[in-house]
């Protein structure tokens, strides 16, 4: 099981959250001018690597709040927490607010 620290709860037992796919995703400048194939690229691809990787958590059963966590797709390690809207901070870093 993982212990995620919300920026602004503390740690907290990962029943406590719901997983919101990868961080960072653009939204598309003109989503009406998008073909099907690039509207369909948008929705559906994400990265899928073996190591480091941001994800957004929401703290549904907290503060309620979406936040972003760098954690290691294999070991599940968390080097790094941040709230929404901020860039990624360095993957050994962890950030707190």
């Amino acid at each position: 099981m993982l212990l995620i620290a919300c920026p602004w709860c503390g740690e907290r037992d990962e029943t406590e959250y719901h997983y919101g796919g990868q961080a960072h995703v653009a939204h598309p400048a003109d989503p009406a001018a998008l073909t099907d194939a690039e509207w369909g690229e948008y929705l559906f691809v994400r990265a899928n690597p073996k190591g480091d990787f941001a994800e957004r958590w929401l703290h549904s059963a907290g503060c309620r709040r979406w936040f972003n966590v760098v954690r290691h797709t294999v070991t599940h390690d968390i080097t790094a927490v941040y709230p929404a809207g901020q860039a990624r901070p360095d993957a050994h870093t962890e950030v707190t607010a």
